[in-house]
């Protein structure tokens, strides 16, 4: 219904309302007391001037963002499960500081190389079909990680799970895009983004209790296990919203009038001059620079944050799983700010531009505070500083919603791939920087210098490569 008709239709009830007091004052009261509308004016009466029942919108968005949520937690709870075994895996397996930064990153060779295969798998066969394929794949290859003899076998098994994961984050993106209006975009980015950093903010403890207690090959079989579960469970529940039987028309309009892709769209076919054409907008490559320095403070909270409390604070590891807790918690806070704040903005002042680069800028300068970490002595106020950088960090995962506002409509997979790609080259760079920086100076010191530094680098690429938050148009679009 639009509100033109809404409108008449209250004008008409209140019309009809005011002709009944009239009748009711030349009537008498008493004569019609006791009667029903229909009694007092028949049916016709009534009918032309009743008020149609309102079809509410359905919800079924939330649903899918509940899926969407828990396969992110999923996702990188997977990747980086690795860091909770890490201590026990190397005890057992012989491997110095230089190798677990070679297995830390090993995914990441993998998950950046694949980004653009798994963009342009998502644009041919579409979402449910992909990320059933990459969560059930992945998790395969997370409890074969429990199966290691040594370095070989865990870099294989490292390597196979980056290629398995490349498809997710652009199959959110999609999601994101096909299910959500812009105006509900960011805080919907921001509500499945939480899912990368609860699983270790909250199950760290139990994590490194089920480690201890019955050891890392365990670890690795008990997550990969439920990840195939919940692959199930998504191939299930998972339809586009004009395939699914959860979702109204009021919904569909809701959607579509906000921006959404309502309507499913024909698969795109490939071409490598899309690429170039991406490559060359500045939207596209200062939002994947931004991206790629954000991710190296993520990295390293997600690889080795946990060694640098046991060796640099020389906490116990019981104490360093209750101890990171705090950080990724100021994280999972920081990821719902940036994305409230940014819709909160764009409604405010109708600009893109404030609504999604200022919360991103902000977040970035708050992560360049975790070199703040080299000059104190007390572990209380080196965690409050940790929670500082990482809230910070959490801030930028709008970079997500971010990419979603500007990539080309019939490109949304390619482009996702695209600055997935960029954004975690920072997987391959910081574990082996920060590896090779402890092993010569047997020291973090440097490695906190290099994050801080690449998150102000971040800063000058949202300022002044990304330029204006607006759509790329394809050429004849």
């Amino acid at each position: 219904m639009t509100l033109a008709r809404l409108i008449n239709e209250l004008v008409g009830y209140y019309e009809f309302e005011h002709i009944l007091t009239r009748v009711r004052r030349a009537s008498g009261a008493d004569s019609l007391k006791g009667k029903s509308v229909v009694e007092r004016f028949g049916t016709a009466a009534v009918a032309s001037h009743q008020t149609p029942a309102l079809t509410k919108p359905t919800h079924a968005r939330l649903l899918i963002l509940a899926l969407v949520t828990v396969g992110t937690l999923i996702n990188y709870l997977d990747r980086t499960v690795i860091s909770v075994a890490a201590p026990f895996l190397q005890r057992d397996l012989g491997l110095d500081p230089i190798h677990m930064g070679i297995a830390f990153s090993a995914f990441s060779w993998t998950y950046a190389a694949a980004q653009i295969p798994g963009g342009v798998l998502l644009d041919r066969i579409g979402v449910r079909l992909t990320y059933f394929l990459s969560v059930t794949t992945w998790s395969i290859f997370t409890a074969l990680q429990g199966l290691s003899t040594g370095l070989a076998s865990l870099l294989s098994a490292r390597l196979a799970l980056g290629v398995a994961e490349a498809p997710a984050f652009p199959c959110n993106s999609r999601v994101m895009s096909t299910w959500f209006p812009q105006q509900e975009r960011a805080r919907a980015t921001s509500i499945y983004s939480i899912g990368q950093y609860f699983g270790l903010a909250f199950l760290s403890p139990v994590l490194f209790w089920i480690s201890a207690t019955f050891g890392w090959r365990v670890l690795f079989l008990g997550v990969g296990c439920f990840g195939v579960l919940f692959g199930l469970a998504w191939g299930w529940l998972y339809r586009d919203p004009h395939a699914s039987r959860r979702v109204n028309q009021e919904e569909l309009r809701h959607i579509a009038a906000g921006g959404g892709l309502g309507d499913s769209a024909a698969p795109t076919v490939f071409h490598w001059r899309n690429i170039g054409f991406l490559i060359r907008q500045r939207q596209i490559l200062g939002a994947s620079i931004g991206q790629f320095t954000s991710n190296c403070t993520l990295v390293f909270f997600l690889t080795w944050f946990p060694s640098y409390l046991a060796t640099e604070r020389h906490m116990g590891w019981i104490q360093v799983g209750f101890a990171a807790v705090l950080p990724f918690a100021a994280a999972t806070v920081g990821v719902v700010s940036g994305g409230v704040l940014s819709d909160y903005l764009l409604r405010k002042t109708g600009s893109a531009n404030i609504g999604r680069k200022l919360p991103v800028v902000s977040g970035l300068l708050l992560a360049s505070s975790i070199v703040a970490a080299n000059f104190l002595k007390s572990d209380a106020l080196v965690i409050a500083v940790m929670s500082l950088a990482f809230f910070g960090q959490g801030m930028c995962n709008l970079g997500w919603t971010l990419i979603t506002d500007i990539a080309p409509k019939r490109l949304i997979g390619l482009t996702t791939g695209l600055f997935n790609l960029c954004a975690n080259l920072a997987g391959i760079v910081t574990p082996l920087v920060v590896g090779f920086v402890v092993k010569v100076t047997g020291s973090f010191a440097w490695a906190l210098a290099f994050i801080a530094a690449l998150a102000l680098g971040g800063v000058i690429s949202y300022i002044f490569v990304l330029g204006d938050v607006r759509r790329v148009e394809m050429p004849g679009e």
